[in-house]
C-alpha cells in the first residue's frame, strides 16, 4: 500500500517536469531574423547575455529551451524595432543583472570595481618603495 501511494506521489511531481520537455520550442529560438542588420544586432545582444540555466554559456551558445527563450525574445523585440540595450535593461530588470555580461556600476557593484583598482595602487605604492630602498643601499 506505502509502495503504491510512493509510487503515485511520484509519478504527480514528476509531471510538471515531463510537460516542460514536451513544450516547442519559441518562435525564433532557432531561426534568424529575415534582415541581416536585424539579426546582426540580435546576435550580438545575445552574445553577451547569460543563460540563466547553463550559467556559463551565453545564450547564443546554449541549447537550454530557457535560452532558446531568450533568444525568441530578443529576436522578437529586435525586430519590433527596439534597441539592443533597450532589450538588455528590460532583461536585467526582469531576470536581474546577473543576465548580463556587461555588468552595470550601481549602489551594489561598485566596489567590486573599485577594490582592484585600489589593490593595484597599494602594490604600485609598496613597489615603488621597495625599489628606492632598494636604490640607497
Amino acid at each position: 500500500m506505502i509502495r503504491r501511494l510512493l509510487a503515485i506521489l511520484a509519478l504527480v511531481f514528476a509531471l510538471p517536469l515531463a510537460a516542460q520537455d514536451a513544450v516547442p520550442p519559441a518562435p525564433y529560438a532557432n531561426v534568424q531574423l529575415a534582415d541581416p542588420a536585424q539579426e546582426a544586432k540580435a546576435h550580438a545582444l545575445m552574445l553577451t547575455l547569460r543563460c540563466l540555466k547553463c550559467q556559463s554559456q551565453s545564450i547564443a551558445d546554449s541549447d537550454a529551451p530557457m535560452a532558446g527563450d531568450m533568444r525568441s525574445l530578443v529576436r522578437e523585440r529586435i525586430a519590433a524595432g527596439e534597441e539592443p540595450e533597450a532589450v538588455r535593461a528590460w532583461l536585467v530588470e526582469r531576470y536581474g543583472d546577473y543576465v548580463s555580461y556587461q555588468p552595470r556600476v550601481t549602489e551594489l557593484t561598485w566596489p567590486l570595481f573599485a577594490i582592484p583598482l585600489l589593490l593595484l595602487l597599494g602594490v604600485g605604492l609598496v613597489l615603488r618603495k621597495r625599489l628606492r630602498r632598494g636604490g640607497d643601499a
